[in-house]
């Protein structure tokens, strides 16, 4: 397969991401190229440098950046020859088989829908994060920001989504999702996850639990842990930063230790016609490394596709 990087996007563009996709190569079989998107010549220039030999790679100039703090559907349009453009580009016409980037997350999930679509049935796309549990395994939670303002029948296909991604990325067999409260019961917080409640609580598209609390999340007592977009970013931001502060005073643990982002790299943006993965902006080499592999694991899971498969499903559940 060909796994296209955006080697322009992140804080510490572009040296962490040749670094990360160099150390990734390693790591895929011969069969598997990196494509590499971004200034050719500062591209080879690196290379040069470091005296890594290109093989495995494939280049393609896209000189020009999006900027963090760019509208993104102007920045697409304006900057038709920035890497984010030129690899959904790519992506599109399939020319590379997963889309990665450190890059401004509003220009990626705005390629996502305009380039290769929204799968039908999806009415919002939604980005997951990995929350660790004590036992050693992983949680979903979703959605991380994606759609801040949620509805209820957003909020319930996030539990499908969420569901289909615990099954086939983290093989866990009818994965258990929960909606985030402040309280265990059906008619507890806003007039929102009241409804999202209703809606959930007799699905026959996922294995719905009720209500979780805060105190749940590390816990293994939930598979996939579900919130609007606006909740779910505090939520994941607040984890992060206990993290740094953990780091920051010497505090080592190996269950700590799976809180550092670069443990997972990226994450996907489910509910679209590809793969395409979301780096966080201050990714580093090993940050990138992961995000590459991740790309990979969910080319190869098929996810699209199930979630195309579980729409249908859906659609007769619903009728």
């Amino acid at each position: 397969m060909k796994i296209g990087l955006d080697v322009l996007g992140g804080d510490f563009a572009p040296k962490a991401t040749l670094h990360g996709a160099i150390l990734a190569r390693k790591e895929l079989p011969d069969s598997d190229k990196i494509v590499l998107i971004g200034d050719k010549e500062v591209i080879l220039a690196f290379f040069h440098e470091e005296k890594e030999d290109l093989s495995g790679f494939e280049i393609v100039d896209a000189p020009d950046l999006i900027e963090m703090d760019e509208q993104p559907t102007k920045a697409l349009v304006n900057k038709p020859n920035s890497s984010i453009a030129v690899g959904f580009r790519l992506l599109k016409h399939k020319e590379i088989h997963a889309f990665a980037s450190a890059g401004s997350s509003g220009a990626m999930m705005v390629g996502s829908i305009y380039s290769v679509n929204t799968i039908q049935g999806i009415i919002r796309p939604s980005t997951p994060a990995y929350i660790p549990k004590e036992n050693g395994g992983s949680s979903v939670l979703i959605d991380v920001g994606t759609n801040p303002d949620a509805k209820p029948d957003v909020i319930y296909q996030f539990g499908l989504l969420g569901s289909i991604f615990s099954e086939h990325v983290f093989h866990v067999k009818n994965p258990r999702v929960g909606l985030l409260n402040i309280g265990s019961e059906e008619k507890k917080g806003s007039l929102t996850v009241q409804s999202a409640f209703q809606l959930m609580k007799d699905s026959k598209d996922f294995n719905f639990i009720g209500n979780v609390e805060g105190r749940e999340f590390f816990r293994d007592n939930v598979d996939v842990i579900v919130c609007d977009g606006f909740v779910g970013n505090i939520v994941l931001k607040q984890v992060e930063a206990m993290y740094r502060i953990f780091a920051k005073r010497g505090i080592k643990d190996p269950f700590l230790d799976r809180f550092n982002y670069e443990t997972y790299g990226g994450t996907p943006i489910l509910g679209i016609n590809s793969t395409v993965l979301v780096g966080h902006g201050i990714s580093n080499s090993k940050a990138i490394r992961k995000m590459i592999l991740m790309s990979k694991d969910v080319h190869e899971a098929k996810l699209s596709f199930k979630i195309k498969h579980a729409l249908e499903r859906y659609a007769i559940n619903h009728r």
